[in-house]
Order: structure tokens, then sequence, then C-alpha cells
């Protein structure tokens, strides 16, 4: 299948080239001519603007936008949606507000053109891992694009199947599903970021109270000098907690247990805090994910080791590197 893909940096390159290894063909486009030829070396079509991306895609076309959530994302809706037609689609990849998809649909649809949101989980490692998919959009134009989402997904790879799911139909097994309408596939997401905040601070204030185990304040007799790297590991095999959260938290202390090459300094994605807004909106209690996203920000004002392996996992899954210090 032909897709255009918009915008090339860590991930919209990697889902360049999963797509690409999967035989589909690939039209690009990115702010950087350094990129878009480095791309094309390993196969894409180059593209030199947006209009030149829409003019080497066959009807019905259909562009995948990656880049950063707010105005460069509503800026190339924008542009696509000017010069697409009828029966084309476009596709919103990145960490857009459900709500801003809302509005782009109508846009779209007063122009025949479907909006299909599709949120996206994998990080750097989607490449070898594949992407787990969460898709928002028109029935149609979901289906019409399913070589693209399969190709993308992880696949059921090793994963046990959940005891009677064999009676059950769909693409989540494989690691991808259509939510609903436009909007709820971005709303899935924000919400999947939301636990995401609480799951990593939960790990990282367990382990916080391991590094201060030692703490001179404590009787003599129950200070405990604690291996964090072996805490980590073994709780990956067998334990209730473990996921991949926990390995890439085991890897982080592997490579350096005292974690010092981090600050601390926590940023924040906006799904997180969209999805606070969400909870007060649906009057649903979210008392650990306001706590994990407040702690966010208290990071920014002094730091803990609890925050510092936040940083060391966002780096581990997602590639994030902390700001410099000022």
């Amino acid at each position: 299948m032909q897709l255009g893909m918009v915008g090339l940096g860590r991930m919209g390159a990697n889902m360049t080239r999963r797509l690409m290894r999967g035989g589909h063909t690939m039209v690009v486009s990115d702010l950087s001519a350094d990129a878009v030829k480095g791309i094309a070396g390993e196969g894409a079509v180059a593209s030199s603007s947006l209009d030149d991306l829409i003019s080497k895609l066959n009807a019905p076309r259909a562009a995948w936008i990656m880049v950063p959530a707010g105005d460069p994302t509503e800026k190339t809706v924008q542009a696509l949606i000017s010069t697409m037609q009828a029966g084309d689609t476009i596709i919103d990849g990145g960490n857009s507000n459900f709500k801003d998809d809302v509005r782009r649909a109508k846009l779209c649809a007063a122009k025949g053109v479907h909006y299909v949101d599709v949120g996206t989980s994998g990080g750097v490692w989607g490449l070898e891992r594949g992407y787990c998919m969460m898709i928002g959009g028109p029935k149609e134009a979901v289906q019409r694009l399913d070589p693209i989402f399969k190709t993308l997904a992880p696949g059921r790879g090793d994963i046990p199947r959940t005891p009677g799911r064999e009676k059950m139909a769909g693409t989540a097994e494989n690691g991808y599903i259509h939510c609903g309408p436009s909007g709820s596939g971005h709303f899935v997401k924000m919400v999947h970021n939301g636990i995401e905040y609480g799951m990593m601070q939960a790990y990282a204030e367990g382990f916080d109270i391991f590094k201060n185990a030692t703490s001179k304040e404590l009787p003599e007799d129950i200070r405990y000098d604690l291996n964090l790297p072996d805490i980590a590991e073994v709780w990956r095999r067998g334990s209730v907690v473990s996921s991949w959260l926990l390995d890439l938290t085991a890897m982080a202390l592997t490579e350096n247990p005292t974690l010092a090459e981090y600050s601390g300094f926590v940023q924040d994605s906006g799904e997180g805090r969209w999805t606070i807004q969400a909870a007060l909106e649906e009057a649903v209690p979210a008392e650990v994910l306001t706590a994990a996203l407040y702690t966010r920000f208290r990071s920014r004002q002094d730091h803990t080791f609890a925050e510092k392996m936040l940083s060391a996992m966002r780096q581990k899954f997602g590639g994030h590197v902390e700001p410099k210090k000022h």
C-alpha cells in the first residue's frame, strides 16, 4: 500500500522503515531536507513539500502526520485539507488532544476528506517491537488502512492468549484496535499515558524507599544496604509487578545503580494533564494519576532519586532527553 509520511523524527522515521520492510511504498516529507534525503536513501520516495508529497500519492491518498502536537500538527492538517480531495485520508499519529481531533474531523468532512486519529505507543523500540495503536475515525477509512496498521502493529507474538479471547473477534490481539469515531483513538491513548504516569511513579517511589533504607535516621538493626539492580531483575521474573516499564528500570539500574547521569527534571506530555481534565469533566476520582502529574511539576524545583528514575525510564522507552541546565 502507498502512504505519505509527514515528519521524520524518532517515531516517524522508524515507522517509515517498518512500513517499507513490510512492502509498503512510502512518500516522505520533513522540514529537514537531510532527514528526507536520509530516509530516501533507504528506499522511500522523497518530496520537497506537502504539495509535492500529495502530487506523488495515488488517489485515494493517505497521509500520516507524525509531527509535534499543537501548532505544528494544526498547520499540517490545515495545509493537507487545502490540497486533498474527497476520499483522501489524513491520519494524525501524534499526541493530539482528542477534542482537536473532533474539530478537525468536521473540517475534513466538509470537504469529503476522512480524518483518522491514531494514538501510538511504542517509542524508540517500535521499529523492532511494533507499535500499539488506538484508532479513531470513520469505519470505511480505518478498514482501508488496515494493511498499514497490521504492518506497524506488533502482532500476536509469544504473548499467551487471554482465556476466552478465542471466542472474540477483532484485532486487539494483534496490537491495534478501532476504538470508535474521531477523537476516540487519542482519548484512549491519553488515558493510557495518564496510567503510565501512575505506574512509573509507583516504581520510582518504591525504589526511592529502597535507596534510603540505609538512612542514619533509622535504627541500625533495620538499615538495609539493598542491591537495586538485583531487586528490579528479580521482580521481572514471576512477580505480579513485572512489566515493560520494569524491564526498562532494570536496564537503567544495571547501567548505573545511582542514576547519577539523570538530574530528575521530569517533563510531562499533554496527555497527563488532559487525562486529569477528562476525569474532572466526568467526575471520576483519579487520585493516583493526579498525584503522579503533580510530582512531575515538583520535580522541576528539586530532585529526588525517584525523579531520576522517572527520567531514566522516559529516556529508555521514548528516547526523551532531559533539558540542559540553565
